[in-house]
């Protein structure tokens, strides 16, 4: 039997997967998009993926009606199963992926990417048929979880944002460094952030450090400081 999924909350994370499950074989009834009612989300499917902002997820699940059969479930990071206790059959399924538009996001999706899962085995099963990796993370542990996973994710973003900032200070565009960026990552990868942390800390040249700070603009100079004492915590 073809399993049915329902995504409540048509936006970048409720279009990827609808788009990546229809690849692997589901039926992907209709969305409940903004406004729509949602009381009978849970008839007639095996699953129902709310893809809401985290704030409105509780109220949300409260407000469909409990089925015996049908998993309820949120792809949030940091919202535990709490926010789904109406459902007897709940689940969390949150990929370590950025999701920037529908269709982006379900090639991400299927790319053999980590899932924090919880509750309902059908959380893992998704998993499985997108062919990515599934971690139990359980409640208590999920705030720590999702700060690693914005850490990773938004806060690279942001440092990228300094890079072309003082870049830009040189004449130099955000381009010029993307690949050395790219180089460090991969680094990262391949041994690890100790043994891939190269530059002026993992040399111990502290009087360097001192004059980048000296150097940057003002404004500049906290970011810096900060990250170069990240870095000293990779060097035994």
């Amino acid at each position: 039997m073809v399993p049915r999924l329902r995504v409540v909350g048509a936006g970048r994370a409720g279009g990827a997967f609808a788009l990546a499950l229809r690849q692997a074989g589901w039926r992907v009834v209709p969305p409940i998009r903004r406004g729509d009612p949602v009381a009978e989300a849970t008839a007639g499917v095996d699953l129902v993926m709310i893809a809401t902002p985290d704030p409105v997820i509780a109220e949300v699940a409260a407000s469909m009606i409990p089925s015996p059969t049908a998993v309820v479930a949120h792809c949030s990071g940091i919202t535990s199963l709490d926010a789904l206790a109406p459902h007897p059959r709940r689940a969390s399924v949150h990929p370590l992926a950025a999701l920037p538009s529908a269709e982006l996001g379900a090639e991400r999706l299927v790319s053999g990417i980590w899932f924090a899962v919880a509750g309902d085995p059908l959380g893992r099963e998704v998993v499985s048929q997108l062919g990515g990796r599934a971690a139990a993370v359980p409640d208590e542990q999920r705030v720590a979880y999702h700060a690693a996973a914005v850490i990773a994710s938004n806060h690279l973003v942001a440092l990228m944002g300094q890079v072309e900032r003082v870049a830009a200070s040189v004449g130099l565009p955000l381009e010029a460094y993307l690949a050395l960026a790219a180089d460090s990552l991969d680094n990262v990868s391949r041994l690890g952030p100790a043994a891939a942390l190269t530059g002026p800390v993992a040399r111990g040249d502290w009087a360097t450090v001192e004059r980048h700070l000296a150097a940057l603009d003002p404004s500049e100079r906290d970011g810096y400081e900060a990250m170069a004492h990240l870095a000293a915590k990779l060097v035994g």
